[in-house]
């Protein structure tokens, strides 16, 4: 896939994205405003009511007792205690805003600003927040003989009030964001995943096509020669061209045995032979057939057999080829004198095998993504080291059946230990 693609595909979606949470924010803040602009409404045509109520209260008393109804139209002339009680007030306010769909808590007092003076309150704990905060509303407007005295009401959880009413819409919003987010970040990572994938099976097209071709064409060779009179020579190059043939054809088998073992896997269709098995006869048998190539390059393999009981159940080839990959891997990323060491040890319910070398280590960020089919470490300058990046992936499929773990300490040019727990018994 084009990297060039990929990155305006990335910045489009990230456009996108914030395109669409941004119009969602719009929304969001437009509904609050408008849930807000409602609620002052609601609020001031309550107070107007409650208002004229307190007017038409005070205009009544004033008449029996005896007032002149065109001296009423101007002035107030009953205290406010004498209008109505404290707790009446309280009541005609909640009326008259629940009636509204006001339902929340609320303070008021009467105020008059001239003298600085509480006429009446509900509560002298919010006297600043009345002042500073509140909504005022002018009490008897057509009082022109005495300085003017206002209703002041305040909502201590007014923002609480405005969100319980949004929940709903904030709730719907939070999730689609989410959701647009996941998805967002589900497909970077698929594009990236799908671009890594193609990079590695382009890397083991070009592997395996290298590997299969030195062995094809060691036959190839070989079998020109057999049929060559002149070159057939003596018995023992005949017999050589045989062993080579013999060999180079072992190898195809194996390489074509581990790229199925690998489709057996990817499918879930592996089988285990499950039995009792001696680790360390596996172990020492694995060493016999690796030791020439190990000698050649002037190394040495170091035993340390601690564990005293060593037998366990298993599917005696699969670990064999465990051991067989973690060892020649050792061998091969360690071009200089390899120094591989091998210890067993038992623990509460198995034993743990630990396979350490001296070779090129592996970085942090590779030591994740070494047991993923098809990836192969980057080896730098040693261009010699072959394979198809399956071994590793198929060890951990084998670890993963026997119901074990397998785990990898490394650092770059010290080396690199795995250490792999096999139980004694596999419990389904």
């Amino acid at each position: 896939m084009n990297r060039r693609f990929i990155i305006i595909t990335i910045i489009a979606m990230t456009i996108a994205l914030i395109g669409l949470m941004g119009i969602q924010i719009y929304w969001i803040q437009s509904a609050s405003a408008i849930k807000e602009a409602n609620f002052r409404r609601s609020v001031n045509e309550a107070m107007v009511k409650v208002i004229q109520k307190i007017e038409h209260i005070e205009k009544a008393k004033s008449m029996r007792a005896g007032q002149d109804e065109r001296v009423l139209s101007f002035s107030r002339h009953l205290p406010y205690d004498s209008i109505l009680s404290l707790p009446e007030l309280d009541s005609l306010i909640r009326l008259q805003l629940n009636i509204r769909g006001v339902d929340t808590r609320y303070e008021f007092c009467i105020y008059k600003p001239e003298r600085q003076e509480f006429l009446m309150e509900r509560s002298s704990v919010f006297r600043k927040e009345l002042i500073e905060k509140g909504n005022a509303f002018v009490l008897f407007q057509s009082d022109i003989y005495s300085s003017p005295e206002y209703l002041l009401i305040y909502f201590p959880r007014e923002k609480q009030f405005l969100l319980t009413e949004l929940w709903g819409m904030l709730l719907i919003s939070i999730i689609l964001i989410i959701v647009i987010v996941y998805s967002f970040t589900y497909t970077i990572t698929i594009i990236f995943r799908q671009k890594r994938l193609s990079e590695m099976k382009n890397d083991f097209i070009n592997n395996m096509t290298h590997e299969f071709k030195t062995p094809i064409s060691t036959i190839s060779l070989a079998c020109e020669a057999l049929g060559d009179k002149d070159l057939r020579g003596s018995s023992d190059m005949l017999e050589n061209y045989i062993s080579m043939i013999r060999d180079e054809n072992r190898r195809l088998a194996g390489m074509a045995e581990k790229i199925l073992q690998t489709a057996v896997i990817d499918k879930g269709q592996l089988k285990m032979n499950m039995e009792k098995t001696d680790l360390h006869e596996i172990i020492q048998s694995v060493i016999r057939n690796l030791r020439i190539q190990v000698e050649i390059k002037d190394g040495e393999i170091i035993r340390n057999f601690m564990a005293s009981r060593s037998r366990i159940e298993g599917d005696k080839v699969h670990i064999t080829n465990l051991v067989y990959n973690l060892l020649d891997n050792a061998n091969k990323y360690s071009p200089r004198k390899p120094a591989i060491r091998i210890h067993t040890e038992n623990v509460s319910n198995g034993i743990v095998l630990t396979i350490e070398d001296n070779g090129i280590g592996i970085g942090k960020a590779e030591q994740k993504k070494i047991f993923d089919k098809l990836y192969r470490v980057p080896t730098g300058n040693i261009h010699e080291v072959r394979g198809f990046g399956l071994g590793l992936s198929y060890v951990k499929a084998i670890v993963d059946e026997h119901h074990g773990k397998i785990s990898v300490e490394s650092e770059v040019n010290k080396g690199t230990k795995f250490k792999v727990f096999l139980p004694f018994v596999i419990k389904e």
